[in-house]
């Protein structure tokens, strides 16, 4: 992780000394986890494809800002979830709750189900994703989303408490 964080550091400034193909890397290494963020405030995916590309271009356009003091995927994180609640209180709709919330990053390993998918394992795997989200509803909203962040996002305590801050 310490040297992952290393490497996006270097492409950062990179990024920063005007080198796009460095930001074009970062791009490709988070497109799918930044659009799988926005997913879960928007369910129509050409939204989501462009809430996606309106964070990195707000993330291009604030890298000079970017001082490195949190993990550039943390900084990266909170741009792409403001990019998708701006987008929705501009459409005049309200952001998603965890009622809302598709259960994509349940399915991350997809093409492995998708292998040995049955009936049973399809019912077994929604009645196991209803009993979380029931779950996840009960709770307030500040420790949902901290443990959102690291379940279903991954981040560490140390990345949870910089997005949370």
């Amino acid at each position: 992780m310490k040297s992952e964080h290393e490497s996006d550091q270097r492409l950062v400034v990179r990024s920063q000394q005007g080198d796009k193909r460095a930001f074009d890397v970062l791009v490709l290494k988070y497109q799918q986890r930044i659009a799988s963020i926005v997913s879960r405030y928007l369910r129509d995916q050409d939204e989501v494809a462009d809430v996606t590309q309106e964070a990195f271009i707000k993330a291009y356009r604030a890298l000079a800002n970017f001082r490195g003091d949190a993990q550039f995927y943390t900084w990266l994180y909170r741009i792409a979830s403001n990019a998708a609640k701006n987008y929705l209180v501009a459409r005049g709709r309200r952001p998603a709750t965890t009622a809302d919330v598709q259960d994509a990053e349940y399915f991350e390993e997809g093409d492995a189900l998708r292998e040995i998918e049955t009936p049973e394992n399809a019912y077994f795997g929604s009645e196991l994703a209803k009993t979380v989200q029931t779950a996840l509803e009960g709770l307030p909203e500040e420790l949902r989303a901290a443990l959102s962040l690291r379940e279903f996002d991954g981040l560490s305590y140390e990345e949870i408490a910089d997005v949370m801050a």
